[in-house]
C-alpha cells in the first residue's frame, strides 16, 4: 500500500511554505525546541523551495554544483514546543555571482518563532565558488525580489 509522499511545501507568491511538526526528539530537557534544530528546519525550507521550483540536489551534484552557507544571522523570538505545527517561510531575494541571499521565518500560526538572513555560495566539488547552473538561475530568477 502506498500513500502520499512527504510534502515539499508550496509557493504563495514568491514565498515557499513548508509545514513542520515538532516531535519529542526536537526538544531539549526543558521541553522546548533545541536552538540548533531551527537550522535544520531552515535548511529543509531552502532545499524544498528549490525542489518545488524543479531543482534538486542530485541534479546539482551532476552539474558539479552545491551550496554552502557562508553567513547566517538568526533571531530567536519565541519557543516552540512538542506537537507545535510550524510553517517555515522562505524567500530567495537575490543572486549575485555565486551568492544567493535568502530570508526565512518560522511561524506558529501568525506568531513569529524565529527568523534568519542567509547567504549561501554556489560551489563546485572542490569547494571553489562558481556561478549557479543555468537551470537554477532560470527556475529561481522569476521568484527573486524585483
Amino acid at each position: 500500500m502506498s500513500g502520499p509522499g512527504p510534502t515539499a511545501g508550496w509557493l504563495e507568491g514568491r514565498e515557499h511554505v513548508l509545514p513542520v511538526r515538532i516531535y519529542y526528539e526536537d526538544t531539549d530537557f526543558t521541553g522546548i525546541v533545541y536552538h540548533a534544530n531551527y537550522l535544520r528546519y531552515f535548511e529543509r525550507g531552502r532545499s524544498d523551495f528549490l525542489r518545488v521550483v524543479g531543482v534538486n540536489h542530485t541534479d546539482l551534484a551532476e552539474q558539479n554544483a552545491a551550496f554552502a552557507v557562508t553567513r547566517m544571522i538568526i533571531d530567536y523570538r519565541r519557543s516552540a514546543r512538542v506537537d507545535d505545527a510550524l510553517l517555515v517561510r522562505t524567500l530567495y531575494d537575490r543572486m549575485k555571482g555565486p551568492r544567493l541571499y535568502i530570508r526565512q521565518r518560522i511561524l506558529r500560526g501568525e506568531e513569529l518563532i524565529c527568523e534568519a538572513e542567509v547567504e549561501a555560495a554556489c560551489i563546485d566539488g572542490q569547494g571553489r565558488a562558481r556561478r549557479p547552473p543555468p537551470g537554477l538561475a532560470e527556475a529561481v530568477g522569476p521568484l527573486l525580489a524585483p
